[in-house]
């Protein structure tokens, strides 16, 4: 990722929605209108620092997803799920180097995966911790279907 969005994606961190907010006002347009596109009907590609971090985040949402929708899953279970996608989100940040227009898509993912673990954390209320696992759940299944991951399998999901 270049400097800029090294440091905006760091900063939004505390703020997932400043990644979206941010992005809209250097591109003039609003949150709303991102959406995640192929490379030319292609997967794009990725880079070992950003495959490792996804492994990571998608073994974090298998792991807690079972008892996350039996509703077992404990506040201290979902804010160390939470700390994870954070870490892998900052590893990403810190380390993934992709050309400019797969770094665009993925901010859409990391805006999603951020989301989510700020959900997760209790952010949005006790009732949306297990919303903020499938949310994450959701933007991995997104960087699998949009970026080229081999091995990769979606999560399944019941709902």
């Amino acid at each position: 990722m270049n400097t800029f969005t090294a440091l905006l994606l760091s900063a939004a961190l505390a703020s997932p929605l400043a990644v979206y907010a941010a992005d809209a006002h250097n591109h003039g347009g609003s949150a709303e209108t991102h959406q995640l596109q192929l490379n030319a009907g292609k997967k794009w590609e990725t880079d070992a620092p950003l495959r490792k971090a996804m492994t990571a985040v998608r073994g974090s949402v298998t792991q807690i997803l079972p008892t996350a929708h039996s509703g077992k899953a404990t506040p201290a279970d979902y804010d160390a799920f939470a700390n994870t996608v954070n870490q892998q989100v900052a590893y990403m940040v810190e380390n993934c180097k992709l050309p400019p227009a797969a770094d665009a898509q993925l901010h859409i993912i990391v805006a999603d995966l951020m989301a989510g673990a700020e959900a997760a954390q209790g952010k949005h209320g006790e009732d949306k911790r297990a919303e903020g696992v499938v949310k994450v759940a959701q933007a991995s299944n997104a960087y699998g279907k949009y970026f080229s991951h081999s091995g990769w399998k979606a999560i399944p999901l019941a709902h």
